[in-house]
C-alpha cells in the first residue's frame, strides 16, 4: 500500500460497513464530522486513499473492512441546509467550516479486529483510535495498516 490509510468512525445503526457496500460505485459522503481535528484530516485525504470503516457504539467495537476515497474534501452542503441535522449556523456559503469526502466500499472483512484486541497489541497502543478514542476520523500509518490487516 503506498497510499495513506485513515480511519473512519461509523455507528452501524446509522450507517454500517453493508450500507457503504449498498452504495455500489458511486460511494457515499461521509457526514456528519464536527470536529476540527477530523474535519483537517478529512481534507488532507488523497484520492485512491485506503480508508478503514470502524463500527462504533455498538456491542463489540471493530474494524469491519474498507473503502478508498473516490473524492476529495469539498464543502459540507448539510452546514448550510437549516432542515439537516448537521446544519452550522456559524457556516455559510463564503465560508463553510466543514468538509466531506466520498468513500467507497472495497471490501467487508471475514473477521472484524475488535478494538478489545487492538488494545492488546504493543505496537498499536500509539494509534488515534487509542489514544483519542471519541475522534471520528483518524490516520494510521502504514505499519498499524499491516499489522490490522493480518489480524482480520
Amino acid at each position: 500500500m503506498n497510499r495513506q490509510c485513515w480511519l473512519l468512525k461509523t455507528e452501524p445503526n446509522e450507517f454500517s460497513i453493508d450500507d457503504l457496500k449498498a452504495k455500489g460505485n458511486k460511494g457515499e459522503p461521509w457526514d456528519g464530522i464536527r470536529n476540527y481535528q477530523a474535519r483537517n484530516f478529512l481534507r488532507e485525504m488523497a484520492l485512491g486513499d485506503t480508508v478503514l470503516i470502524y463500527h462504533s457504539a455498538c456491542a463489540i467495537p471493530a474494524i469491519v473492512g474498507e473503502g478508498k476515497i473516490i473524492k476529495t474534501a469539498y464543502d459540507d452542503y448539510n452546514a448550510l441546509d437549516v432542515n439537516s441535522k448537521y446544519f452550522d449556523v456559524k457556516s455559510s456559503s463564503e465560508n463553510n467550516r466543514w468538509s466531506l469526502v466520498d468513500v467507497s466500499f472495497v471490501e467487508k472483512w471475514s473477521k472484524p479486529v475488535t478494538l478489545a484486541l487492538i488494545k492488546t497489541i504493543a505496537e498499536l497502543t500509539e494509534m488515534k483510535l487509542v489514544k483519542q478514542s471519541r475522534l471520528s476520523v483518524s490516520p494510521v500509518s502504514i505499519e498499524e495498516y499491516e499489522i490490522i490487516a493480518s489480524l482480520r
